[in-house]
């Protein structure tokens, strides 16, 4: 397999050292025409750097170009501001209220909650309150006990007031004090095992030891918790019973970390269930939690709720509406925020289709209104239709970051476009090569006057614009290059362009610090292969065996590196197969080495018969004049 392998590539290399030769040959035997200086057509658009660039002075790269776009204003006619819907509207100050609405779920007001438990050992006997959510009342019996610790305490109650009868006539010092001290004594701890005064005075007129004990409720509310079981024996410090007061309920209600900063203790709030249709409930704001959930980014707020016939039932879910006031703020339409993703965009209304973008800075949304932190004053114009904004973010894109400011004084009475001003001096821009490549181009704009008089003396920018693509990963690419005069009215400047694609190009020119031409263009750059001759021949301009083999050489450079990397992976896995002699190596070689020869063959292909076939087929269909300029009007 290996003589296969071999022999095969030995056949490629020497067909492809002979095509290298005539291709040298052809390459250097054509003499290279100049670069073609054909005014651009309006579907084209270069990418302008500046003057070009010295020792000291360094080409620009794609590091410095600024991937923000400035703010510039944008020139609409009456009738594009008709067509696209535009709307104004007036900043102004207003009373501000909003609704913040959340979901929440019903709690037991844990200041309503109470334990129920004895303060001495024993043994329940009888349990009245046997069932959870069982509602008692305060002093209603719930069960009883009988405790060998209190039997013996009750005794010895009895017993010291037996003694104190007895030595109460005695006249020794110290004797009657004593039995009366012993007395007090045992009646203050039945006291401190919180034994009813009831009980205590049964005890005192029966003169027998109570053995059952009846423990009553010491509030009322609903049985949540019950341990309380017949023969249960309890320890003073188990907890038998708790008790809810539900007439006053908590209500969580999970609201957006976004809106916490408008909500504050003591607002009112109404809450909604569904087995109440058409009720509210109201309550106010107790306590905002500090602690935010991971997994739904809310914050819970703690309202406390009246709970009358007890409607709202622990767990229940209910939908929240939260009552904020904000104050007198100055507010605009939230139609008229125009948000970037890195800033928060107005457009003011100077008039006669004058539109400037404003940076401003806004606060929280209430209703239909932001409110305006910074940026803006009362009655300013803006723009607030929706369709604006959402049908014309291309023209905003272009006016945020290509578009040339215009001179100062200019203010509302903006010259539109079919004024004379813009009419009077005409530009021809061109680029070398043409149209312009990634890499080193130089660009040419020649300004003359209506009647073909070279204009001298005027600041000439180009600007180019790609908006951003996010699919891709690139950010939006803005840069703007001053030109400087050669003579006759011919500005030039070279400049680098990182990348390929379709820009946006605006050309503008300014004497005595007015306007006198602004051109806008749009451009393709970068096309290789057919898509770039057949654009060349739709912009309506000749061709040249040059431009064939630049096509060609530029759409194998554009298939140089997928096609290698595709190679490499294949020949380092595959390779070291063809000298493997262990298990299986028998039946991998017939498979990998006509794979291998495969992929030897196929990048020959690739990279040099396609594009020599390519100019070989491309020259003659020149010389037959089948590759000819066509108008807008032909197909």
């Amino acid at each position: 397999m290996n003589k296969y392998i071999v022999k095969t590539s030995l056949v490629w290399i020497i067909v492809l050292a002979v095509l290298a030769g005539v291709w040298a040959y052809r390459i250097h035997a054509i003499k290279q025409p100049t670069a073609m200086k054909t005014p651009m057509s309006e579907e084209m658009q270069p990418v302008a750097s500046g003057p070009p660039a010295t020792a000291d002075e360094p080409k620009p790269s794609m590091t410095d170009m600024k991937m923000d776009a400035p703010l510039a204003p944008v020139q609409l006619t009456p009738e594009r501001m008709q067509s696209i819907g535009v709307q104004t509207g007036t900043v102004e100050y207003k009373q501000v209220s909003d609704d913040i609405r959340a979901t929440g779920t019903v709690d037991i007001n844990e200041r309503l909650v109470s334990y129920v438990q004895v303060r001495f050992p024993g043994y329940i006997r009888k349990v009245f309150a046997n069932a959870t959510y069982q509602y008692v009342r305060k002093g209603e019996p719930l069960f009883t006990i009988y405790s060998p610790d209190l039997v013996a305490t009750q005794q010895e109650y009895l017993l010291a007031r037996q003694n104190q009868k007895t030595m109460s006539a005695s006249t020794i010092d110290g004797v009657a004090d004593g039995a009366a001290t012993l007395s007090i004594a045992a009646e203050q701890r039945l006291k401190q095992w919180d034994i009813p005064e009831s009980e205590i005075a049964k005890l005192k007129e029966t003169g027998k030891p109570v053995t059952d004990l009846t423990i009553n409720s010491p509030v009322e509310g609903y049985i949540t918790e019950r341990n309380a079981l017949p023969n249960m024996y309890a320890e003073s410090s188990t907890k038998l019973y708790t008790v809810a007061d539900l007439s006053r309920v908590w209500v969580y209600a999970q609201v957006f970390q976004d809106d916490v900063g408008r909500i504050k203790p003591g607002d009112t709030a109404q809450i909604t269930v569904d087995s109440c249709p058409g009720r509210t409930f109201s309550g106010q704001v107790e306590e905002i939690l500090p602690q935010v959930d991971m997994a739904t980014r809310t914050v819970r707020v703690r309202l406390v709720m009246a709970n009358p016939g007890l409607k709202l039932k622990p767990g229940m879910f209910v939908n929240v509406d939260l009552k904020t006031t904000l104050g007198r703020q100055l507010v605009v339409p939230a139609s008229s925020v125009f948000q970037s993703g890195t800033r928060q965009l107005v457009f003011l209304n100077h008039g006669n289709g004058s539109l400037e973008p404003k940076e401003i800075t806004i606060g929280p949304r209430a209703g239909d209104d932001f409110i305006v932190l910074k940026g803006l004053k009362a009655h300013q114009s803006i723009v607030t239709s929706a369709s604006f904004l959402i049908d014309s973010e291309s023209q905003l894109q272009a006016a945020a970051g290509a578009f040339v400011p215009p001179p100062p004084g200019a203010g509302g009475a903006a010259p539109t476009a079919n004024a004379p001003a813009a009419t009077q001096t005409n530009i021809d821009f061109t680029t070398e090569p043409n149209p312009p490549q990634k890499g080193s181009n130089v660009f040419r704009v020649k300004l003359t006057s209506a009647d073909g008089t070279p204009t001298a003396g005027a600041d000439v920018t180009v600007t180019f614009y790609m908006a951003a693509m996010p699919a891709m990963g690139m950010a939006a690419m803005n840069t703007t290059t001053k030109l400087t005069e050669k003579s006759n009215g011919m500005y030039e400047g070279s400049g680098s362009l990182g990348s390929g694609g379709t820009f946006q190009v605006t050309i503008s020119a300014q004497k005595n610090g007015q306007a006198i031409a602004t051109k806008q263009l749009r451009v393709h750059t970068g096309w290789a292969g057919v898509d770039g001759l057949d654009m060349r021949c739709s912009q309506g301009r000749s061709l040249t065996n040059a431009d064939v083999e630049a096509a060609a050489i530029e759409g194998a450079v554009r298939r140089l590196r997928p096609k290698l990397m595709t190679v490499c992976a294949v020949l380092a896995s595959l390779v070291p197969i063809l000298w493997e002699s262990g298990i299986g190596s028998d039946v991998m070689k017939p498979i990998a080495a006509p794979i291998v020869g495969g992929m030897i063959t196929s990048t020959i292909h690739v990279l040099i018969l396609v594009p020599v076939f390519f100019v070989m087929m491309k020259e003659r269909a020149l010389r037959k004049g089948h590759l000819q300029p066509r108008t807008s009007g032909s197909s």
